[in-house]
């Protein structure tokens, strides 16, 4: 086994164990989140996976960054035949291993892939124009600045990286096809490659392409690891995590909101609509409504943060960002995501600093039931920012991957109303008026006083 292989296969060893380890952490801090069943039947699940994830149908709603994005992604899509190709030829010492093989169909296939390349530098170009340069509105607010603009021109930069790795390789193979065919197999004509290696290549010795042609191919397999330990740490995990979350989304009416049962059933028996039997226990202690921290949200919401591709499309159509409010649903997600990694670095140290002192002093290891930092979402998302929701669910309807930033808007909002009994001055006489006379209005009659008094004249 030559030293190429070695240190391929310890490189791809120690990517994967590293991949593994992140994606680990992520979905064990999913697995945070309280339990949530997904309502409708897998059928219409799966389609959205295909048409919504797979077919990116949301992202048309804008069809300039949707056909640039479209680029990118299909190239990506088609790359993967060649990364297992160098992943075969990296372990076994041999090159372009399926080109004997496939004849006519390795060349098609290599050939898709050099015009999907090129597409793809221009999207990526495109898109650091429209970040650095054009500076699109919903991709520089206040949530975007220090880290998550750097992300993606770090993506972005990685993409071009890789490109250049393709057609180095790709053209200095071309040359070496002619001087060395027993070696070097014959790709057939290539779009790019086969035009633009002779220009820039030709009059170059052979140890220099070999050198060319093996710089283009570790770069390539180099850029794809790096993708593979970078991207858990990124807002580009949606690359994976798109799809599973398209496929748990509920599949229920635009609009629809969850109920809470526990207040459902308490108004009913106000309102004299529940039989005696199953009227609630009113000596019993009240449970805690909505969401303090991410303990309390939904996996699926937890999930959704993590999903979240930063993109803005949802802060950008919300009425009350658009009308200078604080609130964002791009930053409430972000907001999220960034707690349960705290929280989940936080047990991982098992440090007894995040323990109540009787369990400190017992000896009991640190665990998610047992976990106390004297923080929680609060310290992330503002009371204003909640506050400031109209629950209008354009943020619902404008995600590419069905994203649902309002559960955990909501369940926030409850824990506040419900279980804190606060909220903004100017809701309480509002829900004063709905407890003496079910309505949101302050007026004298009862609510049903028209509908006796028609009865009456009838």
């Amino acid at each position: 086994m030559s030293f190429s292989q070695i240190a391929f296969i310890l490189l791809m060893v120690l990517s994967i164990y590293f991949a593994v380890k992140q994606f680990s952490f992520i979905i064990r801090n999913i697995k945070l989140g309280k339990a949530e069943t997904i309502s409708g039947d897998e059928t219409t699940r799966w389609k959205n996976v295909i048409l919504v994830a797979l077919g990116q149908k949301k992202m048309f709603k804008r069809v300039i960054p949707a056909v640039l994005h479209a680029f990118i992604y299909v190239a990506f899509l088609f790359t993967q035949i060649e990364v297992i190709e160098i992943v075969i030829d990296g372990l076994f010492g041999v090159h372009r291993f399926f080109a004997p093989y496939l004849g006519i169909l390795y060349t098609m296939i290599i050939g898709s892939i050099e015009i999907l390349s090129v597409l793809a530098f221009i999207g990526t170009v495109a898109f650091l124009v429209r970040r650095n340069i054009i500076k699109v509105p919903r991709l520089h607010k206040p949530e975007m600045s220090g880290w998550p603009t750097a992300d993606a021109n770090i993506i972005l930069g990685l993409e071009i990286l890789l490109l250049i790795g393709i057609f180095t390789m790709n053209g200095a193979d071309v040359m070496l096809q002619k001087m060395d065919p027993v070696h070097y197999p014959s790709t057939g004509f290539l779009p790019v490659s086969s035009i633009m290696g002779p220009i820039f290549l030709e009059g170059f010795g052979k140890n220099m392409l070999v050198f060319l042609e093996r710089s283009g191919w570790w770069l390539h397999f180099l850029v794809v690891l790096g993708f593979l330990y970078y991207i858990p740490r990124s807002k580009h995990l949606h690359i994976f995590f798109a799809f599973p979350n398209v496929y748990f989304s509920p599949a229920r009416s635009r609009g629809e909101m969850e109920n809470m049962p526990a207040i459902m059933n308490e108004v009913k028996s106000m309102m004299g609509l529940t039989p005696e039997a199953e009227a609630p226990d009113m000596d019993a202690e009240l449970p805690e409504f909505g969401a303090k921290d991410v303990f309390d949200l939904s996996w699926k919401s937890i999930m959704d943060a993590y999903t979240c591709t930063e993109c803005g499309r949802c802060t950008s159509v919300c009425p009350a960002n658009i009308t200078g409010k604080k609130l964002s649903p791009r930053k409430v997600l972000m907001d999220i995501r960034d707690r349960v990694d705290e929280v989940g670095r936080n047990i991982d140290s098992g440090s007894g600093k995040y323990l109540s002192e009787s369990d400190r002093k017992a000896g009991v290891a640190l665990t998610a039931d047992n976990y106390d930092d004297g923080k929680n979402l609060f310290d992330y998302i503002t009371r204003e920012e909640l506050h400031a929701c109209t629950t209008c669910n354009a943020c619902v309807e404008a995600c590419p991957v069905m994203i649902d930033p309002l559960k955990p808007i909501m369940d926030l909002r409850r824990y506040e109303i419900l279980t804190e009994s606060a909220g903004p001055s100017d809701w309480l006489p509002m829900f004063t008026s709905i407890e003496n006379s079910g309505a949101v209005w302050q007026i004298p009659d009862e609510r049903e006083k028209w509908a006796k008094d028609f009865a009456e004249t009838d």
